[in-house]
């Protein structure tokens, strides 16, 4: 992670480029600290984007494929890592705002549903690819995307693991807007202007109001995804998904 705070503004950069950022559990504990330590009496926002082509390619596959672990040891460690990256997300008070360079898949995807704001170049792809390895969607996927996209929409793109382009993307509510590629900086930056223009402190309690009125309580269904991501992690399905994927 490449970390850097500038004018009110934590901008944490994926900077793992030539695995396209896929995340390891050393870079997901790096991300959530990132996150929690912000204060709404010293940052306006936090962006998050990524090194390179990639906003980030997900989990690290070769890592997947080097894990051996019980069930309960893959339930301790996803709630450690990319569990974190969500809870941090969804209980800061500061706004985050995904700026997505490339292509966001898996994690990726998940991690860009968790932000408050998500712009992304024309170019970006995104696919809710955990299927295509045999995991159930995590970093909060099962509990954030039906509540951006709706559940028949969620379920098409985490039982099919299909690509959609960004413009797809913005039409279906998965990110804010897509722009021309050139112009990502541009519309971030413009939002950026806003946010600093607005009450920090309003903005998280608008945040918090709005999470704990979405029904069920997030923590309570991202233990559950969690207790279901371990079990997967221990399949056949799993192991022969990531073989595949490392074959191709």
């Amino acid at each position: 992670m490449r970390i850097e705070t500038s004018d009110g503004v934590r901008t944490v950069t994926f900077d793992r480029p030539a695995s396209l950022n896929a995340f390891t559990p050393a870079a997901a504990v790096e991300l959530a600290e990132a996150i929690e330590d912000t204060s709404v009496d010293t940052h306006d926002a936090i962006v998050l984007t990524g090194e390179g082509e990639a906003f980030s390619a997900g989990g690290d596959i070769e890592a997947m494929a080097a894990r051996e672990e019980t069930a309960d040891e893959s339930l301790d460690r996803v709630r450690a890592t990319l569990g974190r990256v969500v809870d941090a997300a969804v209980n800061s008070a500061v706004p985050i705002v995904a700026k997505v360079n490339g292509d966001a898949v898996g994690a990726g995807l998940s991690i860009t549903a968790a932000s408050d704001f998500a712009y992304a170049a024309e170019s970006a792809v995104f696919s809710c690819a955990f299927v295509r390895v045999g995991l159930v969607p995590d970093t909060g996927g099962t509990f954030l995307l039906p509540q951006l996209i709706g559940l028949r929409r969620a379920k098409e793109l985490a039982f099919t693991g299909k690509f959609i382009a960004a413009e797809e993307a913005e039409s279906i509510g998965l990110i804010t807007e897509a722009v021309p590629d050139d112009e990502l900086d541009t519309a971030v930056d413009s939002l950026l202007d806003t946010l600093r223009d607005r009450p920090t402190k309003t903005i998280g309690l608008t945040k918090h109001a709005f999470h704990e009125n979405a029904g069920k309580h997030w923590q309570e269904a991202l233990n559950y995804e969690l207790m279901t991501q371990s079990i997967a992690y221990g399949t056949n399905e799993h192991e022969r998904g990531v073989r595949q994927f490392l074959d191709r």
